[in-house]
């Protein structure tokens, strides 16, 4: 019987299927990416600006995802980076088109790409909807998705996590005043999007929320819970 995938050559029992009918299996010597912005790099909590922290690998839910999962791990989560935007106070470099296509041809073969962001497009000054959020994060699985990566990693699975929405509070509730709202409407748009796309989708606001603190990062329970979430969802 031929093997059961769906349209991007993808077997949902946990094997990848390449145009040349090879099946990697999924298991110790699989390889994920994690891209994503500060909740992926694993910031802290912040209570002051101008301070850079960051949880230990063991504390950090790219990390322990992996390990639950036996794979060994690519980090590509940086603080500010959002979906689509050149930021005009942290510089240019935040655009999350470019950096994934940089990544996707720095690291591989990968078998898992989970990208988290449409966080720090929430911010005032990007005065973005959560249709134009939305918009951002369908390039770049348009990216991750099309025949040129897929092609040059062999085939790998996608996981869309949808980020916890913000909360307006601590020393960030400047950045994000009115981005609440907008994170809040991102999470069904994100469903929605996964589901055109035929990839995988993980609503973090169902495990966990914004550490009260600043809003916007996790706590280290947050941390563990979500790499629970995140290898149930690959697995």
């Amino acid at each position: 019987m031929p093997p059961i995938c769906d349209r991007r050559g993808v077997d949902p029992r946990g094997k990848f299927w390449t145009s040349h009918g090879f099946a990697r299996k999924l298991g110790a010597m699989a390889t994920v990416l994690t891209f994503g912005d500060s909740n992926t790099h694993g910031t802290p909590p912040l209570y002051q600006r101008g301070v850079y922290e960051r949880y230990p690998a063991d504390i950090r839910w790219p990390s322990r995802a992996a390990a639950t999962l036996g794979w060994s791990l690519v980090e590509e989560g940086l603080p500010g980076r959002t979906a689509q935007f050149d930021d005009p106070v942290m510089g240019g470099i935040m655009n999350g088109w470019p950096a994934l296509y940089q990544a996707l041809r720095s690291h591989g073969p990968i078998d898992a790409l989970t990208i988290m962001l449409g966080t720090n497009d929430v911010k005032t000054r990007f005065g973005a909807t959560p249709e134009q959020i939305t918009g951002g994060i369908a390039a770049l699985l348009d990216l991750a998705l099309g025949d040129e990566m897929q092609t040059r990693h062999g085939g790998f699975r996608v996981l869309l996590i949808a980020p916890p929405p913000v909360t307006e509070s601590g020393i960030l509730a400047a950045d994000f005043w009115g981005g609440a709202a907008k994170s809040r409407a991102l999470t069904p748009l994100l469903a929605d999007l996964a589901r055109s796309r035929d990839t995988l989708f993980l609503d973090a606001s169902a495990h966990i929320e914004t550490s009260p603190l600043d809003g916007v990062h996790l706590s280290p329970e947050s941390h563990a819970t979500l790499a629970q979430a995140v290898a149930h969802a690959l697995f």
